[in-house]
């Protein structure tokens, strides 16, 4: 198998973390961005092959700064073959209680954050003919549930924003998979904002009892090596992409007796 340099954001932790073992593990190189450059040089130097990882610090609420580190990742290695955006912040409010600021910084590093980033690496793409767009969404971008209205918001986003990116691109060889994480066990739900922009600091029972980063990994690696389009992650939650498409209506009667936080 052809060696690949994958770049992933928010690698620090949870999904992106496995995701970065799970890519050295079989034979590839890879670029790690986040905020935090203390934790991801500590990755770096706890792996086995460190040769193999490039660690560019990443704040997806800068936007204006994406070009310059597209540069610097094409540079690490050559080039880059893969993105996987999986940068981003998630909520735990009501929508009634959540300021437009809050709603605004959601948006910020979740939808334009990541559109910036990938707009940036986009020319690279075109000009070798090739490249492939990681976008780790969330069941919630297939459909809204409560105390989630913003997080729902730009991940419906990306899913309209990538969708035409592929229909525009797959004549330049240039590939697509959404990617739809359920419950998974990682600190999502801790650091998630809430109404006033504070984090929860409190882990969601259906996350502790979700799905494993690292078993996460390994499907979304699967999707993304066999060339899937979207792909759904997690447990029986996943199903309720199909029930919504099938029965709207006992849905969303569902959704809303559901005792979600």
């Amino acid at each position: 198998m052809k060696s690949k340099i994958v770049w992933i954001t928010g690698a620090s932790s949870g999904i992106g973390e496995a995701l970065t073992k799970t890519y050295l593990a079989n034979g590839h190189k890879v670029i790690i961005s986040a905020r935090k450059k203390e934790v991801l040089d500590q990755m770096r130097s706890d792996s086995s092959s460190p040769e193999n990882i490039f660690v560019l610090p990443l704040d997806l609420n800068e936007a204006a700064e994406m070009e310059e580190k597209a540069e610097a990742a094409i540079q690490a290695f050559g080039r880059v073959d893969v993105l996987i955006n999986n940068g981003g912040i998630s909520q735990r409010s009501l929508a009634a209680d959540t300021s437009l600021e809050v709603d605004r910084k959601i948006m910020e590093v979740n939808f334009f954050g990541t559109i910036a980033l990938s707009k940036a690496l986009l020319p690279h793409f075109i000009a070798n003919k090739s490249g492939h767009f990681g976008v780790v969404s969330s069941l919630v971008g297939k459909f809204g549930s409560p105390y989630r209205s913003a997080y729902a918001a730009s991940k419906h986003a990306l899913h309209g924003f990538f969708d035409s990116l592929r229909a525009e691109h797959f004549k330049d060889n240039i590939a697509v998979t959404m990617i739809c994480p359920g419950f998974i066990r990682t600190q999502v739900s801790v650091n998630a904002l809430t109404g006033d922009g504070s984090p929860l600091n409190e882990m969601d029972e259906a996350q502790a009892k979700g799905m494993s980063a690292e078993d996460c990994a390994k499907v979304i690696f699967k999707a993304m090596e066999t060339g899937k389009e979207e792909v759904l992650v997690g447990g029986k939650e996943k199903y309720a992409v199909y029930l919504k498409r099938l029965l709207p209506s006992i849905f969303s009667k569902i959704l809303k007796k559901a005792k979600v936080r």
